[in-house]
C-alpha cells in the first residue's frame, strides 16, 4: 500500500446557503472559480443550525425548508493555490468569511480487492 503526504493549507468558506455573488449562488461561484484555477477538489457542507458575525441563530425545523442555513466550503490546496483563491474572492468583491490551516494531508492507495 502506498502512501504519500504532503504540507498543505485547509481552507474554508463560510457563508448562507441564499448568499449571491453575481446572480449566482455564492457557493456555487466559489466552486467555478476553483475548479477553473485548477484546484484539485472542494466541498461544500450545510449546517442544521448556526449564528454568524451577526448574531441571528438559523436553524431548521420540522415544517419549514430552511433556506438561508450556514453553509461551509472548504479545499485542501497548496500554499500558492490559497492566495491565489483568497485574492480571487477579493478582487470579485464576494462577501465570505474564512479560515485557513496549515495541514499534513495524505493518499493512500490501497491494492485492488
Amino acid at each position: 500500500m502506498a502512501m504519500t503526504t504532503r504540507q498543505a493549507v485547509y481552507l474554508r468558506f463560510f457563508m448562507h446557503a441564499n448568499a449571491r455573488h453575481g446572480g449566482t449562488l455564492l457557493h456555487e461561484w466559489l466552486l467555478e472559480r476553483a475548479r477553473a484555477e485548477g484546484i484539485g477538489g472542494g466541498s461544500v457542507f450545510r449546517a442544521v443550525a448556526g449564528f454568524g458575525r451577526h448574531g441571528v441563530l438559523r436553524e431548521t425545523h420540522f415544517f419549514e425548508l430552511a433556506d438561508d442555513l450556514p453553509l461551509k466550503v472548504e479545499f485542501i490546496v497548496d500554499p500558492a493555490q490559497c492566495d491565489t483563491l483568497l485574492a480571487l474572492v477579493r478582487e470579485a468583491g464576494a462577501d465570505l468569511v474564512y479560515t485557513r490551516n496549515a495541514v499534513e494531508f495524505g493518499i493512500i492507495e490501497g491494492r485492488p480487492a
